[in-house]
């Protein structure tokens, strides 16, 4: 085994000698084995470490390590486990203390652990399920789940790959967080008349000798072709609300239609699930209705943006799915007046904003391709006092 021995003496005021002793050891190392020969290398006598009733102090640290008085050496306890006892910290060290008596004299033994390659990479899971209609475009995009190597370094994760690559290639992209994104993509179209189920192996690899790896299995059902995806009646929806309105309270209807026959053409909606906890505040139901069922308060939101999924019953997957925005905002009740709000531009988004000067109406203030499409269209707004 390797070890590391680093060795310095320092004189202080009091006559004693304060000395510092640094090892290096792989973790995993056999119960007593030698760590490294303290006398020796703290210029100490093995008689002196008997007569001073030598001991180690650990303090809240458990006793991984020993000191043999007879042998002069500091030997392994208990099994250190590297992960266990720092994580992904590094470096990973022991900080001990030998204690001598008549005189007084303290050492201070730093122990590294050094990191050896005893984890393989694994998966959270053991397979992972798609269903992918066969009309799905070449260039689609597929997240996998990352693996996880508790190791560190080199003896960490370092690449995956992805069998067999008739249809589906792979495509890892580093994160700022240094972890990967790792991406199943669409090469060559799927035929579920030739291919129905596809079987796949996704392998994750580190750095280590010896090389471990850990596997995933992928499957993927492929879909008969639904031809149309659910097309809302409108590309954005406005509305206003009070901001003392109660929970139960419908903001607007949205509609979709599929122009496909059976399960393809059957539509429900769902609030995508956001950060920003709005699917919490509102929700859509069967019919189309996005319904208050949070609190609203113009103080801390003046206004949100809702994404209204519309998903046909003919692909999982929600490959007809049209990402809908839904913007609106609270209007705050003032005794004295009624408050208005209108619509203004964020980018390329429509947001409301408020405006204390308005007359009581909300104006669509369109972009440049939509106001040539269709004429401006005042919206009446109703408060609450």
């Amino acid at each position: 085994m390797r070890r590391q021995v680093l060795f310095f003496i320092s004189i202080v005021s009091l006559g004693s000698v304060l000395g510092q002793v640094s090892y290096s050891i792989p973790e995993e190392m056999a119960k007593g084995s030698v760590v490294g020969n303290i006398a020796r290398d703290l210029g100490l006598d093995v008689r002196r470490l008997n007569a001073g009733k030598a001991r180690i102090f650990t303090g809240d640290s458990a006793e991984y390590i020993e000191l043999s008085k007879e042998r002069g050496v500091l030997l392994v306890k208990e099994r250190i486990d590297r992960e266990a006892l720092c994580t992904q910290t590094t470096p990973c060290a022991l900080h001990l203390q030998i204690i001598l008596e008549n005189p007084m004299e303290f050492f201070r033994i730093t122990v590294e652990i050094i990191d050896i390659n005893d984890n393989s990479p694994s998966f959270k899971n053991e397979e992972k399920r798609f269903e992918i209609s066969e009309s799905a475009v070449t260039g689609s995009k597929f997240v996998l789940d990352r693996a996880v190597d508790a190791d560190i370094g080199i003896n960490g994760l370092k690449n995956y790959s992805l069998k067999p690559t008739e249809n589906f290639v792979l495509k890892i992209q580093s994160q700022a967080d240094g972890n990967k994104k790792v991406e199943m993509v669409l090469h060559k179209p799927l035929d579920r008349e030739k291919d129905e189920q596809i079987s796949l192996l996704l392998t994750a690899i580190d750095g280590g000798e010896p090389q471990m790896s850990g596997t995933v299995k992928i499957y993927v059902t492929v879909l008969d072709v639904n031809d149309n995806a659910p097309v809302f009646t409108q590309s954005v929806y406005k509305a206003a609300i009070a901001e003392n309105s109660q929970k139960g309270t419908t903001l607007t209807t949205v509609s979709a239609s599929d122009a496909d026959k059976g399960t393809n053409g059957e539509v429900s909606y769902s609030v995508s699930t956001t950060m920003d906890s709005v699917s919490d505040i509102f929700t859509i139901n069967e019919n189309g209705e996005v319904i208050l069922v949070g609190e609203v308060d113009f103080e801390k939101a003046k206004y949100f943006q809702i994404d209204i999924e519309a998903k046909d019953s003919g692909d999982t997957l929600g490959t007809g799915t049209l990402q809908h925005v839904y913007n609106y905002e609270v209007c705050r009740t003032n005794d004295s007046r009624k408050s208005d709000c209108k619509f203004g531009r964020a980018g390329s988004q429509n947001v409301l904003i408020m405006d204390p000067s308005s007359t009581g109406t909300m104006q669509r203030i369109q972009n440049e391709k939509s106001i040539l499409d269709e004429p401006e269209s005042p919206l009446e707004v109703s408060f609450l006092e």
